[in-house]
């Protein structure tokens, strides 16, 4: 058999061992071993390695043991508080909108006046209220539901602002 078949056959037993592997692919297994020493020597090898894992084991201060997984339960909910709960996004959300609307009516009815003033055609207020009030304040209300993830971003990872 060729280098990469055993690599192949190599990788089903370790699935196999791990016990992973599907009923087909342990009946090719077999059939293989029964006539392959080189893979038969990785099978034997593999499995001591294993059975010698499953002997090994330490003793842990009990201690040490509740402070570390105290540790982690804090940590746990420090991250959580942290994260912004999915109805305050939507609320945060829907006020923008509401907001974004408002403005955007207010700005239009001020774009009379200013065409008015400034000499202007109505049809050129409107294209740059679109340009400099409407657009960008579509896009950041579109952004709006993303600015929690993007904020996390700034933290570094013992949970500072950089």
């Amino acid at each position: 058999m060729k280098a990469d078949g055993h690599e192949t056959i190599r990788q089903a037993i370790d699935k196999s061992l791990a016990g992973e592997a599907s009923p087909q692919e342990e009946r090719s297994l077999r059939e293989h071993l029964r006539d392959c020493a080189q893979c038969q020597e990785y099978l034997s090898g593999s499995s001591r390695v294993i059975a010698s894992l499953g002997g090994f084991s330490f003793d842990v201060d009990p201690g040490l043991q509740a402070k570390v997984l105290s540790s982690l339960k804090l940590r746990a909910q420090q991250l959580e508080a942290k994260q912004p709960s999915r109805r305050r996004i939507v609320w945060g959300w829907m006020i923008a909108f509401v907001l974004m609307v408002i403005g955007s009516y207010i700005a239009s009815q001020f774009g009379g006046v200013a065409a008015g003033v400034l000499d202007l055609q109505p049809m050129q207020v409107q294209r740059a209220l679109l340009a400099f009030w409407v657009v960008p304040s579509l896009c950041f209300w579109l952004l709006f539901p993303l600015l929690p993830l993007l904020s996390a971003g700034w933290t570094n990872r013992k949970g500072r602002v950089l």
